[in-house]
């Protein structure tokens, strides 16, 4: 699909990938960074993502390499990585993603994936997530690549199946919450945050991480 973009997108791919380059000087090549912006373009476009795909594109590329350069062992891992999969990765998994990063201060990497992405992130997640600190106003849905798995050492999945590749030594866990999508309310959507938020305190203390409220 990157060969049907119009000049302009195109000049703004080629700029992403100059500053992806000189972001991983030393730890992949010019080839490997166009040919990881070349498919994250299209993944994007081959999902529901309709705008902003230069952006966005530029922002997938670069969390995909950081978790190959993870999984390869080009990057140190400074912090434990945890990776949240449920299916449109607008509900849920932002949910999750973001209730780790408050709760641990960073002290875990964490990313989110879906398996059928959905166009942008539902405006009533952000609304709750917003209600107790978290902005996720910039967050967009991902297709799940096999890097981000590699790269976690626990994975999360909710209500995808077996879409997520297992790899052995990862812990994996599956937790039953309800979709968002679904919701009729915001008092609905705040009890999933809350559900998730339950999850996520007894994840980060098992993992030896003291939750913050």
């Amino acid at each position: 699909m990157t060969e049907m973009i119009d000049p302009i997108t195109r000049g703004h791919v080629e700029k992403a990938a100059e500053a992806l380059e000189d972001e991983f000087a030393g730890t992949f090549s010019r080839a490997t960074i166009e040919r990881s912006l070349a498919e994250s373009v299209d993944l994007l476009c081959g999902s529901k993502v309709t705008i902003f795909v230069p952006v966005l594109a530029h922002r997938f590329a670069r969390e995909r390499l950081k978790a190959l350069g993870q999984a390869e062992g080009r990057i140190t891992k400074e912090v434990p990585e945890v990776l949240f999969v449920c299916v449109q990765n607008a509900g849920r998994s932002q949910i999750a993603a973001g209730l780790v990063t408050l709760r641990s201060g960073g002290l875990v990497g964490v990313r989110s994936a879906g398996s059928d992405p959905a166009e942008s992130v539902n405006p009533l997640v952000s609304k709750v997530m917003a209600e107790v600190g978290v902005d996720i106003e910039d967050a967009f849905p991902k297709p799940l690549t096999d890097e981000v798995v590699r790269a976690a050492d626990v994975v999360v999945t909710m209500g995808c199946g077996d879409a997520c590749p297992i790899y052995p030594g990862k812990r994996y866990e599956d937790w039953v919450v309800d979709d968002p999508a679904g919701a009729a309310s915001l008092d609905e959507v705040r009890r999933i945050r809350d559900d998730v938020d339950g999850r996520v305190r007894q994840l980060l203390a098992e993992l030896g991480i003291p939750a913050l409220v």
